[in-house]
């Protein structure tokens, strides 16, 4: 028996194999691990807390990488945020802007190098000096 003498018949069958995989597409979507930039983390452990007026500034160090970020004091408002670290010899990462909560993370390779990391929070900022050397 033949269906829909113009094909009525494959078009429904193809929609229905097209919106089956578009919810498996989805779903793939929707149960994706976030990225590590959005979860606001840095890996390693902290290795040093420099606390200023308006917010502090963290960095961590795990085996290969050293990681800093700079957290406001009073989250919840936008406003200027930055954080910056270098490896000696290397050329700085930096990230800055509008934040509400915290800069970065940023982290660069530190393999037996010591950085240089800076932050601010409005008026407020923090330097490290040459540190985990």
């Amino acid at each position: 028996m033949r269906y829909g003498g113009n094909g009525r018949g494959r078009l429904a069958a193809s929609l229905g194999v097209f919106a089956t995989a578009l919810v498996f597409c989805a779903g793939g979507l929707l149960m994706a691990p976030p990225a590590q930039a959005a979860a606001g983390a840095c890996e390693g452990r902290l290795v040093t807390s420099l606390p200023f007026s308006t917010g502090e500034l963290r960095v961590y160090k795990s085996r290969t990488r050293a990681c800093a970020m700079t957290v406001a004091a009073r989250p919840g408002t936008r406003r200027f945020m930055s954080v910056s670290i270098q490896p000696r010899g290397g050329v700085p990462v930096r990230d800055s802007g509008q934040f509400s909560r915290y800069a970065g993370p940023v982290s660069v390779a530190a393999i037996s190098r010591c950085v240089y990391v800076k932050g601010s929070v409005g008026a407020g900022s923090a330097e490290s000096g040459w540190i985990l050397c």
